[in-house]
């Protein structure tokens, strides 16, 4: 009996270890390209809302369950859950519509989500999370009358259109991960235009969107359509996500070059916002915006352009906090030209101590991370010497920055440092704060 329970032990002892090293197998996947192919109904009923479908090997050891996960109503009919015979093969690409004509002022949608599990598998015991998870909306068009095409991609680290895009974009969340050092995760939606577009073109950027998740072991998005005043006869498209990243080529349309964007708290209770910019060519202003939460952004200030064609030109804008109570406030520049035409630059945040606050700490963004980290310091080191360092997990020094006067915000290089845990510890006037990081 004695025997029997220590072999017993050992079985299973050995099963746990072969388990764990198929799911860091998988997990360690880069995802670098996701297939989409003949994908069969696992359960639920074809077509309609709560059906599973799996989709065998999308990278090497990992098995895609796909979901549909609702509707916006009844009226919402998938015909097709991925076409195969137009497009690109590789890609997912469900036909979606409504029955009869689509209204005015309609907007629908039919949203779904994908699981990734180990091959062969699909139990939560057996699930796996993916590094990198690209996912590139494909040809977000219209229907050439009142029908815009729109995407809606949830939890997304960060997104790409190209400059002149096609598309507007929305931010619809800002989600912070304290159990994840803070990262920041977003909501968008990319609406398209009215006018339709013939065949699913990789080389039409312009209505393209690539959005990247980060440590994920499933995702969530919609497809979607609106219309505006008219009614649209042709309510049933065809919708495309490549799960690849794409380059979208810039198309230079807005008549501005954006050196550089920066905000620093004073010690008149004011944010400086400064940029320079090159290369101004019938360009009409900048709009300075702010927000409390990341999300809804008020203008703060506009500041007319007196740029040349070939000089650079420096801007600077003072925000008066007053009273305001927020810890942290977000900033972007809005850049307008004489056409209206408009475009963003990176958010930048400032955080501001509060009388009673807690002992110093530091925001360093985005967590994980793979190339560089923004680390955000107190508002009373700022303009101050501070020292910034990286260390292992045993405690060595990886990386060291040293700056005479720093910005609240700066960047560190963490692109040569191997996958896995880091400390970031951050030191001025005796004092120091630090964060665990993930190097991807």
């Amino acid at each position: 009996m004695k025997t029997f329970t220590q072999t017993k032990a050992i079985l299973n002892l050995l099963f746990a270890v072969l388990l764990i090293s198929v799911s860091f197998t998988a997990a360690s996947q880069s995802s670098s390209e996701l297939v989409f192919r003949n994908g069969s109904l696992l359960s639920g009923n074809a077509l309609h809302t709560g059906a599973k479908y799996v989709f065998s090997n999308v990278t090497p050891g990992v098995d895609a369950v796909l979901t549909i996960a609702g509707r916006s109503d009844s009226n919402v009919v998938i015909s097709n859950i991925d076409m195969s015979n137009t497009g690109f093969d590789k890609a997912f690409q469900p036909q979606i519509g409504r029955s009869g004509n689509t209204g005015n002022n309609a907007n629908w949608w039919a949203e779904f989500n994908i699981a990734f599990f180990q091959s062969g598998h699909t139990t939560e015991a057996y699930q796996v999370t993916l590094p990198t998870v690209n996912a590139t909306g494909l040809d977000i068009d219209g229907d050439g009358n009142a029908l815009r095409e729109y995407l809606q991609m949830n939890e997304v680290t960060s997104c790409s259109t190209a400059l002149g895009s096609l598309l507007q974009t929305n931010l619809l969340a800002t989600l912070s991960l304290p159990n994840l050092g803070g990262l920041l995760e977003y909501n968008y939606k990319f609406v398209g235009s009215k006018q339709n577009f013939n065949n699913i073109d990789t080389n039409a950027v312009s209505i393209m969107a690539t959005n990247v998740f980060k440590n994920k072991n499933n995702i969530t998005f919609r497809f979607g359509g609106q219309t505006g005043n008219s009614n649209s006869n042709s309510p049933s498209r065809m919708y495309s996500i490549w799960f690849k990243q794409f380059s979208l080529a810039n198309i230079p349309t807005l008549p501005v070059q954006l050196i550089s964007f920066n905000a620093s708290l004073n010690t008149n209770n004011k944010v400086d916002l400064r940029w320079t910019t090159a290369a101004e060519v019938n360009f009409s202003h900048f709009v300075v915006e702010k927000s409390t939460d990341g999300k809804n952004f008020n203008d703060a200030g506009l500041v007319f352009a007196t740029g040349g064609v070939a000089t650079n030109s420096n801007y600077m804008l003072s925000d008066n906090l007053g009273t305001n109570p927020a810890t942290v406030i977000y900033y972007r520049l809005r850049s307008v030209d004489l056409d209206g035409e408009s475009d963003y630059s990176e958010t930048r945040i400032i955080r501001i101590s509060k009388a009673g606050a807690p002992a110093a700490d530091i925001l360093a963004y985005p967590n994980p991370a793979s190339s560089t980290i923004r680390v955000t310091i107190p508002a009373n080191w700022q303009n101050k010497k501070v020292v910034y360092e990286v260390y292992a997990a045993n405690g060595q020094v990886m990386n060291r920055f040293q700056t005479a006067s720093s910005s609240q915000t700066e960047t560190l290089d963490i692109s040569k440092l191997a996958t896995g845990y880091y400390f970031v510890k951050v030191s001025c006037n005796g004092e120091t704060a630090q964060q665990r990081i993930v190097k991807n």
